[in-house]
């Protein structure tokens, strides 16, 4: 297949040079009634990057797992692993383990590697590897279906999800008030998108609508930008097997910035500055954007009243948030009303592992609703991949309630394949051409031609 030929990520390069390096842990152990060890590795360690996810697994965890399979008559002690790196040096250094033969029992990954890894034969269906046990898990039931794909690659489950996120429209109450607008605000449709950033035009507010666009921004444009808007016209930035190309709906959501950038509603000059998010983010905090697409970040890091980048001590009073709309109803992807897209992290069992139904015992331990009730606790609330999880420990988080109930059962999720941001990058390229007044269709045109370059020929491409 020409696509697997040029998807040169990481792993691809290290299969082909034959490379290995020393196992970051391995499971040992004899036959029925003998001590088991595991090892559990993600890129945490105690002090430093995701310092809180470290110190969930090792004082809370593996304490609690080893007495619960000793509860159950088995010895098995456990390991944390540390990692503290860039997370491609993180990638890197699980795919050398992997080749090797090597590396934890238990690991994470980012869901966009899943196709990479899957593709170079590095982690395996969980069916395989672990048996019924893996399909028949009870989390299942509690993930929603769009999350659930996020584990899956070639319609097979890899691994479990641990977390994931969503992305909605901001805007600004105070702003809407002053233009007319209500303050439970839902468009549903683009025109009504258009039609709420005229009347903010003419009530002075100096930037309508921000939604992201141009290589500047890098993946917010795509994923904060173009992808939701490709899925609200009903299309995918990969569909079953094929690249999209100059496609009606990438046609629609380039026409969609048009109007935006080219109807005086969106800041160009903002989405070309190398740091045109950030300063978008201060913006809206400070009254100057009406409407905003992001994702479930902003509302937790970026206007958080306690410690945001951007704090609005009144946020809770004067954000206001929205799905996002089909192009019209019914017309977005899998005949949806409403869109949106997420990204997030799996946990799987490396196909490597000597015990891997005790590896899979003590991945599925970690998403029990006892373990996410406690890694969330404290300040560290997320959203969670189990709705009743999510139902307990958001009830006080409106927006990340929403998110749970409204947002993550009409999501998608971007391709998990080594030339994913290769395409991406071209993505953001055809939306800063039209920004910078090409014609959508000539935008799409060029767009199309630069994917024959990246995946393989036009075979591999829908149009």
């Amino acid at each position: 297949m020409a696509v697997r030929k040029r998807s040169l990520g990481v792993v691809a390069v290290l299969a082909a040079a034959g490379l290995g390096l020393a196992a970051c842990g391995s499971s040992s152990g004899g036959g029925e009634g003998e001590a088991i060890e595991l090892t559990i590795t993600q890129n945490a360690i105690k002090g430093g990057k995701n310092a809180a996810g470290a110190t969930f697994i090792e004082d809370w965890v593996i304490p609690e797992f080893e007495a619960a399979q000793k509860a159950k008559g088995k010895d098995v002690t456990v390991k944390f692993v540390p990692s503290g790196v860039d997370d491609e040096q993180y990638k890197t250094k699980l795919s050398l383990d992997l080749k090797s033969g090597k590396g934890a029992d238990v690991m994470d990954i980012d869901g966009i590697w899943a196709g990479e890894f899957a593709e170079a034969g590095y982690i395996k269906p969980l069916s395989e590897l672990v048996g019924p046990e893996a399909d028949n898990w009870d989390g299942w039931s509690q993930i929603p279906e769009a999350v659930q794909g996020m584990a899956e690659f070639d319609g097979k489950k890899y691994a479990l999800p641990v977390g994931t996120d969503g992305r909605v429209l901001y805007f600004n109450k105070a702003l809407f008030q002053q233009a007319g607008l209500p303050a439970d605000w839902q468009p549903k449709g683009w025109q009504e998108i258009i039609d709420a950033g005229t009347k903010l035009k003419s009530a002075g507010v100096p930037v309508p609508i921000q939604i992201n666009a141009g290589t500047a921004m890098g993946e917010a444009t795509s994923m904060q930008g173009v992808l939701p808007l490709l899925a609200g016209a009903g299309g995918e930035v990969r569909q079953d097997g094929k690249w999209t190309g100059a496609s009606q709906a990438l046609k629609d959501a380039l026409g969609l910035y048009q109007k935006i950038y080219g109807g005086g509603l969106g800041d160009p000059k903002l989405q070309q500055e190398a740091k045109g998010r950030d300063k978008s983010f201060q913006q809206f905090a400070e009254g100057k954007v009406g409407i905003l697409m992001e994702g479930d970040y902003f509302w937790r890091g970026v206007v958080n009243p306690k410690d945001g980048v951007a704090k609005m001590d009144d946020r809770d009073q004067v954000v206001g948030y929205a799905m996002i709309p089909a192009m019209e109803p019914g017309k977005g992807l899998r005949g949806q009303d409403f869109v949106s897209m997420s990204g997030g992290a799996l946990r799987t069992v490396n196909p490597n592992s000597e015990h891997p139904k005790e590896a899979f015992e003590l991945l599925a331990f970690t998403l029990s609703p006892e373990a996410l009730k406690e890694e969330t606790k404290d300040g560290n609330v997320r959203v969670t991949p189990r709705t009743d999880v999510n139902k307990e420990i958001l009830a006080g988080e409106p927006l990340l309630t929403y998110i749970s109930e409204k947002v993550l059962p009409v999501t998608a999720y971007r391709p998990p394949v080594a030339v994913y941001p290769q395409v991406s990058a071209a993505l953001q390229e055809a939306t800063a051409a039209v920004v910078g007044g090409t014609p959508p269709d000539q935008a799409a045109t060029a767009y199309q031609k630069k994917l024959e370059g990246i995946v393989g020929g036009a075979g591999n491409i829908a149009s």
